[in-house]
């Protein structure tokens, strides 16, 4: 390894590893040495930006930037140097420990070329120096929060996510997702709103069903690949309902609910997060281990129940497994489906007393349907379009109107 300030007597530096400590990564040391002997040097991250402007930067061909999860604070930094040696025609190669993948995504998006894990595979830097090196060069990013938006296929939208989570069977969670969704798709203003729902209730999802919908093979392969996946394989498995609404239907065959980790929901989310205002989750009414990765980015969480004691159990067994966990339960919006009506005040009582006995706010109520519900859905068509005045329908284009709006203030203010 050669110091950079010793390059002007010494063989001209062709690449440099940029991190917190090199000796965090006795492996990349030997690698490095093994591809480029002693043209090769070592820099921190506020150096690394200096170096670069200098000529004797002029021979360097790759910066290979190695972090671990100590380094995540220190994101802005990281992506100032890429931009950086972007802008100086210098290949980036990420190598990554255990870090989280939203920083992974968001480094990776920012222009690093290739991306390595360590412990580092046998030939694997090498093999990644040789991709770079017939790469074609990357425009600069201009700030590290274009990022966030600027998303494969072009995503110039930052997605709302309202996942629908039933708390039992039968409460109604499919429909009120699916009927939200299409409410929101119906909303005007001065941009079209693009709104799409994911059903991810992999194994018995009825989002499908619902709207009328083919469930396509392309979905499990979506799924089973998340790492390759780009925005024109996400809407090559979505369908769409009226050309207004995407639909990431449940797999056509009964798949296990492990087919996807936290890491594949979180990349599913940031892609839809940038095609789309609005992204509606269907959540399966069991908690798997990406249910709390859905939580973690939902802007709201809404929570369905009925006046029952399944319904008062399993509310209990959720808000007691969040608050173990230490997870947002603030983000829970209990909505009371087949609420009673204003006139039924033994019901009411008996859902206040339901509500004050769980310790939760019941911060909606939907009215009950009744049979058109259930018809409208066996016929493949939302509310909006087979029972225009059905009560029901009526609240829940009221509450899209709602939460459009006050997301709408929010992005203004």
């Amino acid at each position: 390894m050669t110091n950079v300030a010793l390059a002007e007597d010494l063989a001209p530096i062709r690449a440099c590893t940029v991190c917190r400590d090199i000796r965090n990564f006795d492996l990349l040391i030997e690698d490095m040495e093994t591809t480029f002997g002693e043209s090769w040097g070592d820099l921190s991250y506020a150096d690394a930006t200096i170096f670069l402007a200098q000529p004797d930067a002029r021979s360097l061909e790759v910066l290979v930037l190695a972090i671990d999860p100590d380094d995540e604070p220190e994101v802005d930094a990281i992506g100032t140097t890429i931009r950086t040696a972007i802008a100086h025609d210098v290949k980036v190669i990420l190598i990554a420990e255990e870090v989280s993948p939203l920083v992974l995504h968001q480094l990776l998006k920012l222009g690093a070329t290739e991306f390595v894990p360590y412990p580092l595979p046998d030939g694997a830097l090498a093999d990644a120096i040789a991709r770079t090196r017939s790469a074609p060069a990357l425009e600069p990013i201009t700030a590290a929060s274009e990022i966030v938006r600027a998303k494969p296929g072009k995503g110039d939208r930052n997605g709302v996510v309202l996942p629908v989570h039933g708390l039992a069977g039968g409460v109604g969670a499919s429909t009120f997702a699916v009927n939200l969704a299409n409410e929101l798709s119906l909303l005007s203003g001065k941009q079209k709103l693009r709104v799409c729902i994911l059903d991810f209730d992999l194994q018995f999802g009825a989002v499908a069903s619902y709207l009328d919908l083919p469930q396509r093979e392309a979905v499990v392969e979506l799924l089973s690949d998340t790492e390759a996946m780009d925005a024109d394989q996400l809407f090559q498995a979505m369908v769409s309902h009226d050309d207004r609404l995407h639909v990431l239907t449940s797999p056509a065959e009964l798949v296990p609910l492990d087919l996807i980790l936290p890491e594949d929901v979180e990349r599913i989310l940031d892609l839809a997060c940038a095609q789309f205002d609005y992204v509606i989750v269907d959540m399966p009414s069991t908690v798997v281990q990406w249910t709390e990765t859905v939580l973690a980015r939902a802007h709201v969480y809404f929570a369905l129940l009925e006046r029952d004691m399944r319904s008062a159990q399993n509310t209990l067994r959720l808000i007691r497994a969040l608050k173990a966990e230490e997870l947002p339960s603030e983000k829970l919006r209990f909505v009371m489906n087949r609420a009673p009506k204003f006139t039924d005040l033994a019901g009411r009582t008996r859902m206040k007393k339901l509500a004050e006995s769980l310790g939760v706010s019941i911060d909606v109520q939907l009215p009950d349907g009744g049979k058109a519900v259930t018809e409208t859905n066996d016929s493949g068509l939302p509310l909006a379009a087979a029972a225009r005045k059905n009560p029901l329908r009526k609240e829940i284009a009221k509450i899209a109107a709602s939460a459009h709006e006050l997301n709408r203030n929010v992005a203004e203010s």
